[in-house]
């Protein structure tokens, strides 16, 4: 198959995209398809003249991809490299490389790539893609939809509320709540952005640097426990990993540099809590009208109780990523995860009726 790999973006998590997507794209090459990472946003600005020619090109466009850095991506910068100074999100040649694919895979994370903009887009233009849909990914980015959403469906999860930048009155007080607390935005990603406070000077410090990355952030009780992730795929939930972070907790540090986290598949659970895990691992899918794959992050607190903070719809695809882990658990190596996510695309939207 032609298959372009579409990574980076001008999202936070704009470096995840790209290590994620690289690994993806070595993996399809060795599978035998031709394969191409693309910035999403940067683009194709000097193709050769036979744009299709793009497929067979020595390097498959890895060299875009530099690793994860311990800081975010500086986003101006990234702006202000584009050669034609657009503002477009599609960079020069995406759509018309993305209609030549037989399938576009998204590496995503973050932003118009994960918040069913850009899936919307690609439905109108007749692209297919991987993942869940546009309206699955609309709902599943916004944290406080995604709140009351579980709390309808009957999916536990923290108490809490949003507050607008706006807002007057962000006081604790106003969602019953008590610190310690946890702030983080509302449609972020990759635990950028997110704090545990302890103290009102830490709220308050908290809530300016959350406002920086969004205009809603998401306030709720701090729980302390296990931190865990449940992957699915087709409906199927995957044993259940566990994340023991050597320091904090899983912030972007210890989500993506070697040696921060120590993660265990199949988690050292028991069979009660697995289950449980997994059933609301597919509530939360279906009530969020999610398809294809996503991951759902949860909390394990002292008394056993059990949260859903929340669903990723385009999970990181590392081969040293979560879900990939869990797939490996019940024998799916990372070649075969990827052409699974790509057969069930297929499968969920462009199969004959």
């Amino acid at each position: 198959m032609k298959i372009i790999v579409l990574a980076g973006g001008l999202s936070t998590e704009r470096d995840v995209s790209l290590s994620s997507s690289a690994g993806i794209c070595k993996t399809l090459i060795e599978k035998g398809h031709e394969a191409y990472l693309l910035d999403v946003f940067l683009g194709l600005e000097n193709p050769p003249a036979n744009l299709e020619d793009v497929f067979s090109l020595p390097g498959h466009g890895l060299e875009i991809a530099k690793g994860i850095r311990t800081t975010e991506p500086d986003i101006e910068a990234i702006k202000a490299s584009r050669t034609d100074k657009s503002s477009c999100f599609l960079g020069p040649n995406v759509i018309e490389l993305c209609r030549m694919a037989d399938i576009t895979f998204l590496g995503l994370h973050g932003g118009e790539g994960e918040n069913g903009k850009l899936q919307a887009t690609f439905d109108l233009l007749g692209i297919r893609y991987t993942g869940p849909d546009s309206l699955g990914c609309a709902v599943a980015m916004d944290k406080d939809f995604t709140k009351q959403v579980f709390l309808q469906a009957g999916v536990d999860t923290p108490a809490g509320g949003c507050l607008h930048k706006n807002d007057t009155d962000k006081s604790l007080a106003r969602f019953s709540l008590t610190l310690p607390v946890v702030v983080k935005p509302c449609s972020g990603g990759s635990s950028i952005g997110v704090y545990i406070v302890h103290t009102e000077k830490e709220y308050e410090e908290a809530l300016n640097n959350s406002f920086r990355y969004e205009d809603e952030i998401l306030v709720e009780p701090y729980i302390k426990g296990r931190e865990f992730a449940c992957g699915i795929i087709d409906g199927k939930a995957l044993p259940p990993i566990e994340i023991i972070p050597k320091t904090g907790f899983f912030d972007y540090a210890n989500k993506y540099q070697d040696g921060a986290s120590e993660e265990v598949c199949p988690a050292d659970i028991s069979p009660e809590i697995e289950n449980k895990m997994k059933e609301l691992t597919v509530k939360a899918y279906r009530a969020l009208k999610l398809s294809v794959y996503s991951r759902a992050d949860f909390l394990l607190d002292e008394k056993g109780n059990l949260y859903c903070l929340e669903m990723t719809t385009l999970p990181g695809m590392t081969p040293a990523s979560l879900l990939p882990k869990e797939a490996g658990a019940v024998g799916i190596d990372y070649g075969s995860l990827c052409e699974l996510i790509i057969q069930k695309s297929l499968e969920a939207r462009y199969s004959p009726q």
